[in-house]
């Protein structure tokens, strides 16, 4: 049904150019997925958002992408919105190691953000593939939940390569183990009721520690080797990167953040992105799983206010068409808003928010004037004429360009809500 009785020119264009998909069952025939081969072209990286986490529809249709883009065009890495150091041990099982059932052990304290079931399909894939599908991490440690993740491997690098600075990342890891949580909603918190002297002696060591290993990099180099030394200084910028991150959810909490200060999480995934596609080989191909927020390549305002310089900003800068968006939003059904909640298991409560009416100027209300179900429009064929100036984020809406923030945009009728 129309949201308004006003004509939308885009949703004339949408009525003439969206491609119908058939289902979303991800083991069913593939056939359907065929416009995306020409949206994709020879992008190295296809980012495939969500406007929230936690939706059963989102989830079903991400996987059926992996699918097609691993099984007909070359698509070889499956980067998500994971813990860059915890993402190893994922890739080791989908590679074969390890016996079926030890996947919910290797996941049992991470965040069920759709992860599960690409790695089941990747295992199977992998195990009679010519060409395997990788997974790859690019976030900091356990959502920005705890350091430990990350700076528990750098230890026992550094009792390989320098065992003088090891009172020093212990002393960190003994800090960061006094707040550490399962995400950032609870460790930031957590993280507030540190004294400030503890808070700075952490950020210093953290510091400290980073400055001496590109000091001593040709020293660390020659007791280890080059892959290991990049690892770690990955590894060991993650934690550094997170312990920013509290300082900034604190001054936005408290209203005192500086502009767009939160953006050092996706500075440091677009960064683990291209670590993984620089050493994954010359003809690796990544699909990368994220949020919408996260993947689009323009600003994140709210109310007029820059917030973010997201991810896929970073990676349209440095990979240009190489680098290619695709927008996952639903007008109708219900959505997960995720309130603060220090009692819950993740720091916060999922809420079943029904979706209201798309609002006038929204993608969403586009589809919905179309009168379309579920499928894809390729977004750069409308280029030039006045299109939707904001999109949904949860049960919210993010103002921005969206033919210039997405390459493309793929609607589900309805979504609903799977949960934790």
């Amino acid at each position: 049904m129309p949201v308004s009785s006003s004509r939308d020119p885009f949703a004339d264009w949408l009525g003439g150019h969206a491609v119908p998909l058939a289902h979303l069952d991800p083991e069913a025939p593939l056939d359907d997925l065929e416009p995306l081969r020409d949206l994709v072209g020879d992008a190295r990286v296809v980012a495939v958002g969500e406007s929230s986490h936690f939706i059963t529809e989102f989830s079903l249709l991400r996987r059926r992408i992996l699918r097609f883009l691993a099984e007909r065009c070359g698509f070889t890495v499956l980067a998500f919105e994971y813990g860059f150091s915890e993402g190893f041990p994922l890739d080791a099982w989908a590679q074969g190691e390890g016996s079926d059932d030890e996947l919910a052990g290797l996941l049992a304290t991470s965040i069920p953000v759709g992860v599960e079931e690409p790695l089941r399909w990747m295992r199977r894939h992998n195990a009679s593939a010519a060409e395997p599908v990788r997974f790859a991490g690019i976030d900091v440690p356990a959502a920005g939940g705890s350091l430990l993740p990350a700076l528990a491997p750098v230890a026992e690098y550094l009792r390989q390569v320098d065992p003088e600075a090891l009172p020093m990342i212990e002393e960190a890891m003994r800090i960061a183990g006094s707040f550490a949580g399962a995400s950032a909603a609870s460790a930031a918190l957590a993280w507030t009721r540190l004294a400030a002297a503890e808070q700075d002696a952490l950020s210093a060591l953290l510091m400290r520690l980073l400055m001496r290993f590109r000091a001593v990099r040709l020293l660390y180099v020659s007791r280890s080797d080059q892959a290991g030394y990049d690892l770690a200084l990955r590894r060991l910028e993650a934690a550094c990167t997170a312990d920013y991150g509290f300082r900034a959810m604190a001054g936005l909490y408290a209203g005192t953040g500086l502009t767009a200060d939160t953006s050092a999480r996706d500075v440091y995934m677009a960064g683990s992105l291209q670590w993984h596609l620089e050493r994954s080989g010359p003809g690796a191909r990544i699909v990368l799983a994220a949020h919408n927020a996260h993947i689009q390549k323009t600003p994140v305002s709210f109310d007029g206010r820059l917030t973010g310089l997201p991810m896929g900003q970073h990676l349209h800068h440095r990979l240009g068409d190489d680098y290619v968006a695709l927008a996952l939003t639903s007008p109708a059904g219900h959505t997960a808003d995720m309130r603060p909640d220090e009692n819950a298991r993740f720091g916060f409560a999922v809420d079943t928010t029904a979706l209201r009416p798309p609002e006038p100027g929204s993608v969403e209300a586009a589809f919905a004037g179309a009168g379309l179900g579920l499928g894809i429009a390729d977004l750069r064929q409308a280029r030039g004429m006045t299109g939707p100036d904001r999109i949904r984020i949860q049960s919210a809406y993010v103002h921005t360009p969206v033919l210039e923030a997405f390459d493309g945009i793929l609607n589900t009728p309805i979504s609903t809500v799977a949960g934790l």
